[in-house]
């Protein structure tokens, strides 16, 4: 499904980019492999050895200079660039009131400068040559909630804003932007603290879902067979692939004269109170085991 088209992984020295990069070498894709370490190189020599073309990029997608590198890394190996996918991530997990300054920063400029830093430096070459996608990593986390994850929420809500807008700015040069949230059970996600019998439950739950279920749909969000597919969230659990909601108006009130603080208290908010968004936690959407 991708056979000339070349597409950038970031962070795929190990985990799901890994698994993305040796599906999409399969499918015909020329690789183009980031990650900050030797790793990548382990990950080009997979897919050469499985019959694909891969090359290395070596650096970090949270600085603007080495992720504009990446880009030209990639068109120096393979003369072009068709797709980019932004999967680098970090986690730094603290309760709200303990997190510091240091790990907000790291998480947010892995995961949503970096996306924004690569996908930026992408975007002139997209536009030039009429096509392109693009395949953001965000996560339930953000999208529904997590506890201890403050950096890593933000930054993953952040994410599908950002996929949003260069998809609406981006569509008449034929280029389209797309999130996946994968449910993976990976070097990063194992790092998740296990405090509970709770939190033992979803951790094994989570190791029932492989890295390689995530590629099929990456693959064909990078494929001309989704040309029609542009500015929506998936989510991946191990064999189900969902289409995620994304914020409209649930419910509204009016009043002819205006609100007050005092009517807003006594009519407005109750009645619109039966439709409030619970305080729910990804664990608590997806309660069921992964099929």
């Amino acid at each position: 499904m991708l056979q000339d088209k070349v597409v950038l992984v970031t962070g795929a020295g190990a985990g799901i980019g890994r698994a993305l990069a040796l599906a999409l070498g399969a499918e015909g894709a020329s690789v183009v492999v980031n990650d900050i370490g030797d790793a990548a190189h382990a990950v080009v020599d997979e897919v050469r050895q499985a019959g694909g073309s891969a090359a290395p990029a070596i650096g970090s997608v949270g600085e603007a200079e080495a992720a504009a590198q990446l880009v030209d890394d990639a068109v120096t190996a393979f003369g072009r660039l068709d797709g980019v996918v932004n999967n680098a991530g970090i986690l730094r997990d603290r309760i709200f009131h303990k997190m510091g300054p240091d790990d907000w920063d790291a998480v947010l400029r892995v995961h949503l400068y970096g996306s924004y830093f690569v996908s930026r430096a992408a975007a002139d070459r997209f536009k030039d040559q009429g096509s392109g996608a693009f395949v953001h990593m965000t996560s339930t986390s953000g999208l529904i909630g997590n506890v201890g994850q403050a950096n890593y929420n933000a930054a993953k809500l952040g994410i599908v804003a950002l996929s949003k807008s260069i998809a609406l700015d981006m569509q008449k040069f034929g280029v389209r932007s797309n999130c996946i949230a994968p449910f993976a059970w990976t070097a990063m996600t194992s790092s998740i603290r296990v405090d509970t019998p709770e939190q033992q439950a979803r951790v094994e739950r989570f190791k029932q879902m492989t890295p390689e279920k995530i590629a099929p749909l990456a693959v064909y969000l990078l494929s001309d067979a989704a040309a029609a597919v542009n500015a929506q969230v998936f989510a991946v659990r191990k064999n189900e692939v969902f289409l995620m909601s994304q914020p409209r108006p649930l419910r509204s009130v009016h009043r002819e004269e205006g609100w007050t603080a005092q009517s807003l208290a006594e009519h407005g908010v109750p009645a619109l109170q039966a439709s409030f968004v619970p305080m729910d936690r990804s664990g608590d959407v997806f309660t069921w085991d992964p099929i």
